[in-house]
């Protein structure tokens, strides 16, 4: 149980006056002084790559991480990944992530890089920790059982000489590590790493001393922790970040996590128990996307604090200043970790400080700072701050010439060109044809979970008005009267019509088939049974069947595509999927819609092309895109002095990409 004087002692916040006194209490773990209760966890690596030769790209990450430091940021920047050298014969190549298999402490600049980046961040009061990770299953592993059934690639088991080799690369890393200044090192036992292969009963099938018991299974982790604790000392910092439970069938549950962590607190090797939930792929993933509850999982953090000594770290859709005060309030961790939150907005613990909690920009959780990295293979995007990954670059700059710009359509891309031309000094209006603003982001606000979205709506309304954006709704932009309005330059956003495919058979009936807009907005009533018709890579059918299946609606899906929703990542499909086939919506792939009549839709495989047909629906949804809508962009061609095209209008895309897309056209009337 915690009993120790210095734990209890460290638990009582001294508070700071805010309405948050647990967040902005000081705290100390081992010899780690914290200034407030935040840890930043690794995610930088989707921002900038600290580990290349291009200059500029390890400058990106430094620029980052400076201008989430500075002032009120985070304690604790556990933000440098360290992947441990794979151990391979000459000539394997590993596949996925595990290509990366010089390991990132076996760069001959690394003492120097690292110690740089610890230097600055010293500076700024912050803290640093390394983790060291060496992924499961490419090809090492335990015992030839697979981690999930999800991946059928067969691995190499690892003998007790090859164990050994790799203790000792651990230990060879946390020399480099201390080498370098850093303050402490975390070792990763979570997210399909090789040690959480070795500690779990699914994945650890073996007979020697390194399976069986819960002692023999700890075995690897515990030795290397030894090697690493010998490298390092006393002056650094020593951790486990591990998952509370196992999401896949066989894997330990919440009693053998705690059990695991208080076998590992009994070694005495450690200063604090990261915890955390979730897998790389499945319900939920470790990077939990908005369809989850803040927080969800902190009071099985609770669980294991009052079941040891040690702190605990907590991460998790830690989402707001909010959800951090009251995880530490309700004694579910000691500090807690905060990531997307601070891609969204670098200075959120400033603002709270300051009480300018209206003034913080809202992660969505939409997962595509990580999806555009690793699944699109596209440089970094935040989707509500496109500042993030530029701070390279300075200050946000004012405009050489100021002017007069109208932006027609107040979607996601005219707002948020709208907001940034005007915080560069530019007169802007921005008309909108309906009394709303938020264009298409609006009609899913009647989904679950679209709380997050609504506050980034209401939040860029506010920054519009703060930047003294002279907002016309109720105002349908015309040729005419945007010429006569003698604007200096203009910028058309005006989004994307929906889409018939004229294809399909049937596809007119209106009383019968209704466009997934109209369905999230309420304005038809739908059937009990529902046929989506998916015509779209990403969220949209999904998200139109997690609003009609929470409603009670029996829904089937058809796709084309040989799975659902081919653009997103594997750390935000598997949830979606797990919640609606747990209501029982059914999915059919490879299938076209060529037909819509009463009795029967008529569908074509997308192989094949074999015809077959399917029974009566009570209603049909398409969520199929939409169209642009560039026809006020072509009529405005040669009658204005300068005219722009964005977003939807251009060509329908992602929230991400318009924001991007505003940006970059903000960034050139800077000049």
């Amino acid at each position: 149980m915690r009993s120790t004087p210095n734990q209890q002692e460290n638990s009582v916040p001294t508070g700071d006056g805010t309405r948050f006194p647990h967040l902005f209490s000081p705290f100390q773990i081992g010899p780690m002084r914290l200034r407030n209760r935040v840890m930043a966890p690794p995610h930088s690596s989707a921002i900038g790559n600290l580990w290349g030769t291009d200059e500029k790209e390890v400058e990106r990450t430094f620029a980052y991480w400076r201008s989430r430091v500075s002032g009120d940021g985070p304690a604790w920047v556990g933000g440098v990944t360290g992947r441990v050298r794979n151990i391979l014969i000459p000539g394997f190549e590993p596949h996925g992530y595990g290509a990366e298999t010089t390991g990132y402490f076996r760069q001959p600049f690394y003492v120097e890089r690292i110690g740089r980046f610890v230097e600055e961040m010293h500076a700024l009061g912050a803290v640093v920790t390394t983790q060291l990770t060496l992924l499961g299953g490419v090809p090492h592993a335990p015992s030839p059982r697979r981690s999930s059934t999800l991946y059928n690639h067969r691995p190499h088991v690892l003998s007790t000489h090859e164990i050994a080799e790799f203790v000792e690369e651990y230990r060879f890393s946390a020399s480099q590590a201390r080498k370098a200044g850093l303050d402490g090192i975390e070792l990763h036992l979570n997210h399909d790493d090789l040690l959480e292969w070795f500690l779990s009963p699914l994945t650890n099938q073996r007979t020697d001393a390194y399976g069986g018991s819960l002692e023999n299974r700890a075995r690897f982790a515990v030795e290397v922790l030894t090697a690493v604790r010998e490298e390092i000392g006393s002056d650094m910092a020593l951790g486990v970040r591990f998952n509370l439970r196992e999401e896949e069938p066989g894997g330990y549950t919440l009693a053998d996590g705690i059990e695991i962590a208080q076998y590992l607190e009994s070694t005495g090797l450690l200063d604090f128990l990261h915890a955390v939930i979730g897998s790389p792929w499945g319900d939920p993933s470790y990077i939990q996307p908005y369809f989850y509850q803040p927080a969800q999982w902190a009071d099985l953090a609770g669980q294991l604090r009052r079941s040891v000594s040690l702190p605990v770290i907590y991460t998790g859709r830690i989402n707001s200043v909010e959800v951090a005060e009251k995880v530490l309030a309700d004694g579910n961790a000691d500090v807690v970790g905060m990531a997307r939150a601070f891609i969204a907005d670098g200075d959120i613990l400033r603002k709270a400080r300051e009480g300018r909690l209206a003034d913080i920009r809202p992660c969505v959780g939409g997962n595509e700072c990580i999806t555009r990295r690793y699944v699109d293979k596209l440089p970094f995007g935040c989707a509500v701050n496109p500042h993030t990954s530029n701070e390279i670059d300075g200050p946000w700059k004012q405009a050489a010439n100021p002017r007069r710009i109208l932006v027609v359509g107040g979607g996601p891309a005219g707002m948020e060109l709208a907001a940034l031309t005007a915080e560069s000094g530019h007169t802007v209006e921005l008309w909108e044809a309906t009394d709303k603003l938020g264009g298409q982001l609006r009609t899913i606000l009647n989904a679950p979970f679209q709380e997050q979205m609504a506050r980034y709506l209401e939040w860029q309304e506010r920054r519009l008005e703060k930047a003294g954006v002279t907002v016309r709704r109720n105002t349908r932009a015309t040729a005419d009267t945007v010429a006569e309005a003698g604007f200096d330059v203009v910028a058309v956003a005006t989004g994307a019509r929906p889409r018939r495919p004229a294809e399909i058979e049937g596809v007119d009936q209106d009383y019968f088939v209704y466009d997934i807009r109209d369905v999230l907005l309420g304005n038809v009533a739908v059937g009990q049974e529902v046929l989506v018709v998916a015509q779209d890579d990403h969220l949209p059918p999904l998200i139109v069947a997690d609003y009609l299946s929470d409603r009670g609606h029996d829904v089937t899906i058809v796709y084309p595509t040989a799975g659902p929703a081919p653009m997103l990542g594997r750390y935000i499909l598997g949830g979606m999927l797990a919640r609606l086939t747990s209501r029982g919506v059914q999915f059919r792939f490879m299938e076209d819609v060529i037909g819509i009549e009463e009795e029967r839709i008529r569908i074509r495989h997308t192989y094949s092309h074999q015809e077959s047909e399917l029974g009566a629906f009570d209603s049909v949804v398409l969520a199929c895109g939409g169209d642009a809508d560039s026809s006020l962009y072509e009529e405005l061609r040669g009658r204005v002095p300068e005219l722009h095209i964005l977003g939807d209008a251009f060509a329908p895309t992602r929230l991400v990409a318009v924001t991007r897309q505003a940006y970059a056209l903000a960034k050139e009337l800077q000049k």
